[in-house]
């Protein structure tokens, strides 16, 4: 660690008055704030980082975008010291530094917000700011001197937060001004965010970019990892992108498109838009009636919920992560008990706190699910696909003789599904842990749909997908709807719910408040109300 906090505040303050290091031997040359000179690792046969090469120049927004598994995270990981290169070199301004372990790329002046924030929730604001950088044995002048440079922080870079608030508490996006603020704390002049917006709300984004862009005018550097496009055309000066390993592109933002970059990541053109048809909605085929549901440790998860969802339609739930969406799949699949109110299925009551159903008997009434989590609950990663995709289904008599499994017709049936959605490689006896995240999904999905459920549940159906399997993916529950399927939608992705979804429930502390249309649906309405505000008429 790189000193005390009053230290690092006045080096800070230091270095914004310093003129901008430039680059040897040009005159008036300004040096990039990080540069990558042909950076490669690999993991055993895998080459993870092919030569990579990219500059972030000063006072910019950089950029980098592709499919996952193209390394973007292992280069970034290496910049901050979790990895060490293979080969090439890492320059802060003008200079080659060597950075073993964050300490030492702290030391540079690279700061870094994790995808899942690193912080204590029982500690403050001001405790999880100094963790880790306290200036010595007694903590209460480490705390003096932190809350001093904290205040002049927030005040340099409009981070608002309260230094004696409990960080667990706080607001998502609240908490992640803390992950900023500690970076700044501790000296960043070049700040890394992973897929800073994953667990956002648009207003709670739209905030971000008005903090990165203040920090962009204040001359830090920033490096965005997304894989939102939208967010990259919105926010970055310029973009590298990346494909297996390797860099395909580096760009000015302003002199390229999202489907121009579309196609950089995937090597082909990709369709960025759902193109379907209006909805032609039919008789109900899902029934939820002030459904309530506990989670494993008895805490209200689902209060009361009601809703319906008809033949030919696709009704898409929105929210930030832990709102009760989970636990509401859970129930309506069979995994998690209810604890009050009822489900009906064409009419019919099929699950209510007295009437219970396994995950085995509501795939028998013709209801599919595919889980958020499907490495948790949709599939076994060291079995072999052909394995994966029976699961539930084993048991089925096609699969079967009068005494052993039929190896044969699994094999068949795997690669005929295989070559019908895509999944790459068609290899049925390869381990499901060799396929990437998108062929993944596209098994649990082949593996559902293929029994042609009339309801379908489906959960974060694009969650760490590719953006190829992502664009097929859309075109498959698009054609189950079109078919005359009920399909219930749960996505933390706003731009996918709009888009697929004909009706939009907004689930927030459990609760749902409120439903728009897709064609009524606006980021900024459904965004008040994924923070809690009720739509009008709604208790």
């Amino acid at each position: 660690m790189t000193g005390a906090p009053q230290e690092q505040g006045t080096a800070h303050a230091a270095s914004k008055a310093a003129a901008p290091a430039r680059a040897p031997g040009h005159a008036g040359a300004i040096a990039p704030a990080l540069e990558l000179r042909n950076i490669d690792k690999w993991f055993g046969s895998v080459h993870a980082n092919d030569q990579i090469s990219l500059k972030v120049e000063p006072g910019t927004i950089h950029g980098i975008i592709g499919e996952n598994g193209a390394g973007k995270s292992t280069l970034m990981s290496i910049v901050y010291g979790y990895y060490q290169a293979d080969s090439g070199e890492i320059l802060v301004g003008d200079k080659p530094v060597t950075i073993r372990g964050p300490e030492q790329a702290i030391a540079q002046g690279i700061g870094m917000v994790h995808q899942h924030f690193m912080k204590v929730d029982t500690f403050t604001v001001l405790e999880n700011v100094v963790l880790g950088a306290e200036t010595g044995m007694l903590l209460a002048p480490s705390l003096a001197t932190a809350r001093a440079e904290l205040v002049r922080l927030e005040r340099d870079y409009s981070l608002e937060v309260d230094p004696d608030a409990i960080v667990g508490e706080l607001p998502v996006g609240v908490q992640q001004r803390v992950e900023i603020l500690k970076a700044l704390f501790r000296g960043a002049d070049t700040l890394i965010l992973d897929e800073p917006t994953g667990v956002l709300t648009p207003q709670e984004v739209a905030d971000l970019f008005r903090i990165l862009r203040a920090l962009r005018e204040q001359g830090k550097s920033i490096v965005l990892i997304t894989h939102k496009l939208r967010e990259i055309m919105a926010l970055t000066d310029n973009v590298t992108v990346m494909r297996q390993g390797a860099v395909v592109a580096n760009v000015k933002t302003a002199e390229t498109t999202r489907e121009d970059l579309a196609s950089l990541m995937v090597g082909r053109t990709v369709l960025l838009r759902v193109d379907k048809t209006p909805a032609q909605p039919g008789e109900t085929f899902l029934g939820v009636e002030n459904l309530s549901v506990r989670d494993g440790n008895g805490v209200a998860r689902v209060k009361g919920v009601t809703l319906d969802v008809r033949a030919g339609e696709i009704v898409g739930i929105a929210g930030v992560a832990g709102n009760g969406q989970s636990e509401l799949l859970g129930a309506l699949a069979g995994i998690l008990p209810i604890e009050d109110g009822r489900v009906l299925f064409k009419g019919e009551e099929i699950l209510s706190r007295k009437q219970t159903k396994t995950a085995r008997q509501m795939r028998r009434i013709g209801l599919g699910h595919v889980p958020e989590d499907r490495h948790r609950m949709g599939l076994i990663t060291s079995f072999e696909a052909s394995e994966s995709g029976i699961l539930g289904y084993h048991r089925d008599t096609k699969y079967n003789s009068r005494i052993l499994m039929d190896r044969g017709a699994v094999l068949e049936e795997t690669a005929r599904q295989m070559k019908e959605y895509d999944v790459r490689p068609p290899i049925p006896r390869l381990r499901t842990s060799s396929f990437s995240g998108g062929n993944q999904q596209k098994i649990v999905l082949g593996r559902e749909m293929e029994r042609h459920p009339d309801v379908l549940l489906v959960g974060q159906p694009t969650r760490g997908v590719d953006i190829g399997a992502i664009e097929y993916i859309h075109k498959r529950l698009i054609a189950e709807r079109d078919a005359g399927k009920a399909i219930l939608l749960v996505s933390v992705e706003l731009d996918e719910i709009m888009s697929l979804a004909d009706r939009i429930i907004v689930m927030f502390d459990g609760e749902i408040v409120g439903e728009l249309t897709q064609a009524d649906a606006t980021e900024q309405a459904l965004g008040l109300m994924m923070a809690g505000e009720r739509q009008d008429g709604m208790a």
